[in-house]
């Protein structure tokens, strides 16, 4: 068999040389092979070494302490930071996440069988080639997540490893091995003892993956009634009606599919519909109907995102995105410009973006007509963009500050003046001027 030969960027080359000329062993491995072997280019590298950490340290002029306890050294050669790790075998897990302790080994063999999955415990370097003791590489031509070994041991030592398995699947489009899945879907429940932050990590991860649909396998699994139970309750509900057939959660996958992989745009397509599970009623006609479950889904995914630990503008923004992915835009430039000032014009693109996702994620009913409405409006958009149109109250040509020049006391009153003064900007970007304006709100003031 030819030897595989795989391109390393030559300051990663320089510190394997440098171990090697001193006697250690030293490889290029996990996910950086993995991705080379798959002709990407990988994001970072990672060495691993029969050198001990103190070993390491006295070979290179510049180190960073990152983790001596597990072995981990990094090098720094330029600006670029290299991982360095030596040869390890991990001790118990007993918090299902963390070894208790870790004991380095000469041998390259137990630190790879201690990986998760076979396609990240392959090991490089240009003088012994590709190192594969576990058929990652079979794995890789035959797209299957496959764990190393045992799947339970692997998951039992490590739960996070369950949610990563479905995260590789998505990322790269590959299959999971049957007795890799059936292992997860029986320690589903050990996710529990992953912290939040961790489990947001995955999750993102796996919602910005080029199959964002493999959610589906965080249903059949079981892992979602761990820490994503509003999932469950959509994922089966029937969502029968003028312009859907099916269930919730198929129509969820779809808009997944249909819009870019923005973290933001991804988490409100995932719960965009959350709010349905609370809000269902059963029409005369058989169909189902969901009033006011946009704000519903509001409510909710602002609970979710502080549940996993997410931050303010992440639950405010995905949460504003939900509330108005049901709203119309209107079709004249009045309703626009009104309809983009109540939401922020900042979020335009954003909305529609997810309206148009959602629309094309019908599984019954003809979407043209209403593709064509928002197709309007977003020209609309960006006419008003591009003419400077007024769209908040400090794109007034009148301030705060000249209401007061001119004998207004400050407070909720003014507050309430420049609201209106704003409203009729809106509708007729004319007004505009600050002549027009200060007069207007003098009659506002019964002046």
């Amino acid at each position: 068999m030819e030897k595989i030969k795989i391109q390393m960027p030559d300051k990663v080359r320089k510190i394997l040389h440098r171990l090697q000329e001193h006697g250690f062993e030293a490889y290029a491995v996990g996910g950086c092979v993995r991705d080379a072997c798959l002709g990407r280019v990988p994001s970072d590298w990672d060495i691993t070494t029969s050198a001990m950490p103190e070993q390491v340290k006295g070979l290179f002029r510049r180190c960073v302490d990152t983790g001596i306890a597990h072995g981990t050294i990094t090098v720094m050669i330029g600006e670029d930071g290299f991982e360095v790790t030596t040869y390890r075998v991990d001790g118990k897990y007993s918090d299902g996440r963390h070894p208790d302790e870790v004991r380095f080994t000469p041998c390259l063999e137990e630190d790879l069988k201690r990986r998760d999955f076979t396609i990240n415990a392959m090991a490089y370097n240009d003088t012994a080639g590709l190192i594969d003791l576990f058929g990652g590489l079979e794995d890789l031509q035959n797209r299957c997540i496959r764990c190393v070994g045992d799947p339970r041991r692997r998951f039992n030592e490590d739960a996070l490893r369950l949610l990563r398995a479905i995260r590789f699947s998505a990322q790269l489009d590959f299959e999971i091995d049957p007795d890799t899945f059936e292992a997860a879907r029986e320690l589903a429940g050990t996710l529990s003892r992953i912290s939040e932050e961790r489990i947001a990590a995955e999750l993102i991860k796996l919602l910005q993956s080029a199959h964002p649909e493999k959610m589906q396998l965080i249903y059949e699994s079981g892992m979602s009634a761990v820490f994503l139970p509003e999932w469950d309750r959509i994922a089966e509900l029937s969502c029968a009606g003028a312009h859907h057939s099916g269930t919730v959660g198929e129509h969820t996958l779809r808009v997944l599919q249909n819009v870019r992989p923005d973290r933001m745009l991804r988490l409100a397509a995932l719960m965009h519909d959350f709010g349905k599970a609370e809000t269902a009623v059963q029409r005369e006609d058989g169909g189902m109907a969901f009033p006011e479950h946009a704000r519903e889904g509001e409510k909710l995914a602002k609970k979710i995102l502080q549940r996993l630990k997410l931050d303010r503008l992440t639950m405010d923004t995905v949460g504003a995105l939900i509330r108005i992915h049901s709203e119309s835009p209107g079709e004249t430039p009045a309703q626009v410009r009104h309809f983009a000032s109540a939401i922020g014009p900042e979020l335009f693109e954003s909305y529609a973006a997810l309206k148009r996702a959602d629309i094309l994620s019908r599984s019954a009913g003809d979407p043209e007509e209403d593709l064509k409405r928002l197709e309007r409006a977003e020209e609309l958009f960006t006419q008003i963009l591009e003419r400077g149109d007024c769209l908040c109250i400090r794109q007034l040509a009148l301030s705060g500050r000249d209401l007061i020049a001119d004998g207004m006391q400050g407070g909720p009153a003014m507050g309430k003046v420049l609201e209106a003064l704003l409203d009729e900007v809106l509708t007729d970007p004319e007004k505009n001027t600050r002549e027009y304006l200060l007069e207007r709100s003098r009659e506002l003031r019964g002046q």
